[in-house]
């Protein structure tokens, strides 16, 4: 089997980076990091690079995100790495995949070929797709793995209740719903969201029997919170036993974590996809397989 020589990371990822490298047998290197007074960032990478190489980067607060990664790339190919792949768990700027007044930016195209400039492949985790159903279409890149988290939420699911009813807050979490539900048998549903804004949406809930039981949200991602919210607050008002909640990528900006509690939520459980402390579980097993894939696939087509 090939492998990878090197594994990147970045300081704020310590704990991922050293889960996936004890995976893949190898050592995750740190890319030190310093911030000039005036904001400009000093990057100091591995002195020798060589082969393939994985830098980790997950795209949460995205935005220096991105100049980090940019310096990192080009520095790592002159440094001597012949093909670079990007991990990076969480995908910044995908819900933004059209224009809805002249002259708007869509930022998933200018993303996905900015990546594509830099990196030869990509592995990533729940893309947060609306319109663009193939990661393809925007990042022109040879090699791109889309894993899900969603049959392993099922199973932190699965340890908690016997028999849960999974609910997705809107159409757009039929998929990782019905994925979380297959393994076990869950009943599930989705509910039918009208949004006004960045923190007002409206929730109708399905035609489905929630008196009583013991009922599990579950999404791609929370970042307001108020979605969630308003869902957990419809379905006890509908007399649901318990909402818990569990999503792949624990953005929870500002005060979304107060606003699910004051909405009755009793568990929150994330993946590791995003560092939080809702995190459960590790999606570093789906990733670690995914890179050794990457890297069979490659000497396969060498």
């Amino acid at each position: 089997m090939a492998q990878i020589n090197h594994l990147l990371y970045f300081e704020d990822e310590a704990v991922f980076a050293n889960l996936l490298s004890r995976q893949l047998g190898l050592t995750a290197e740190l890319v030190h990091r310093h911030r000039f007074p005036d904001g400009e960032l000093k990057l100091q990478l591995p002195q020798h690079l060589s082969g393939k190489i994985c830098i980790l980067r997950s795209l949460s607060n995205p935005n220096e995100k991105l100049v980090e990664l940019l310096l990192t790339a080009r520095t790592a190919r002159e440094l001597g790495a012949q093909h670079i792949s990007l991990v990076s768990p969480y995908l910044a700027y995908m819900r933004q995949d059209m224009a809805f007044a002249p002259g708007q930016v869509v930022s998933q195209k200018v993303l996905g070929q900015f990546l594509a400039d830099l990196f030869d492949a990509l592995i990533t985790v729940d893309p947060h797709l609306h319109r663009t159903n193939n990661l393809h279409l925007v990042m022109p890149m040879a090699h791109i793995r889309v894993l899900s988290a969603a049959p392993v939420l099922g199973e932190l699911v699965a340890k908690h209740h016997l028999q849960p009813l999974l609910i997705g807050p809107d159409e757009e979490s039929t998929q990782w719903v019905a994925l979380a539900a297959q393994k076990h048998g869950f009943e599930f549903g989705v509910c039918h969201k009208l949004r006004h804004g960045d923190l007002a949406v409206d929730i109708q809930l399905p035609d489905i029997q929630i008196k009583g039981r013991a009922i599990v949200v579950l999404d791609d991602m929370a970042s307001s919170g108020r979605t969630l919210a308003v869902t957990a607050q419809q379905l006890s008002a509908a007399g649901a036993a318990c909402v818990d909640v569990a999503v792949t990528h624990a953005l929870f900006c500002g005060d979304a974590l107060n606003v699910m509690a004051q909405a009755g939520i009793s568990h929150v459980w994330s993946t590791d996809c995003i560092s939080h402390p809702s995190n459960s579980v590790s999606v570093s097993p789906l990733i670690s397989k995914a890179v050794k894939e990457l890297m069979n696939d490659l000497l396969f087509n060498m």
